[in-house]
């Protein structure tokens, strides 16, 4: 009778798992894919390889490769543990891409709140709706 008893705590029904926050079913029987697409998108190889890539293209003035690769690889951002060498990308793309929206908003603010009043004389240098005007393109004499 002995020797069919088990201390083991998957083999016995009666034991409270509830009290171990270690184990948690849910928790542990989820796999953590890098992309949004789970199993359908790319190896963690590959996922290296195309974060690393959106991430430098990023600073060829396609900033908005960073916003794809922060979309794309969601879930790495969202578990700080998984993936480390694919998160250093995600992570800075994400920076990058914040900085890049403060700087345009700042720029679209300043142009469309401040105007002509805010830079005076040098206002038609700076617009771009009269260089027809200003070349002799409209036809108007």
């Amino acid at each position: 009778m002995e020797s069919s008893r088990s201390d083991d705590p998957n083999l016995s029904p009666n034991l409270d798992r509830r009290s171990n926050p270690a184990h948690n079913p849910i928790i542990s029987s989820a796999h953590v894919w890098p992309t949004i697409d789970g199993p359908l998108g790319l190896t963690e190889e590959a996922s290296v390889d195309y974060a690393r890539r959106f991430y430098k293209f990023g600073f060829a003035l396609l900033p908005w490769l960073w916003a794809v690769n922060c979309f794309y690889f969601w879930p790495v951002l969202r578990h700080s543990r998984a993936f480390p060498q694919i998160r250093n990308y995600v992570v800075r793309s994400a920076i990058g891409f914040s900085v890049f929206t403060a700087l345009l908003s700042a720029w679209a603010l300043t142009f469309s709140i401040g105007g002509e009043e805010l830079f005076g004389p040098v206002w038609d240098k700076l617009v771009m709706y009269n260089v027809a005007d200003r070349l002799g393109l409209s036809g108007l004499a």
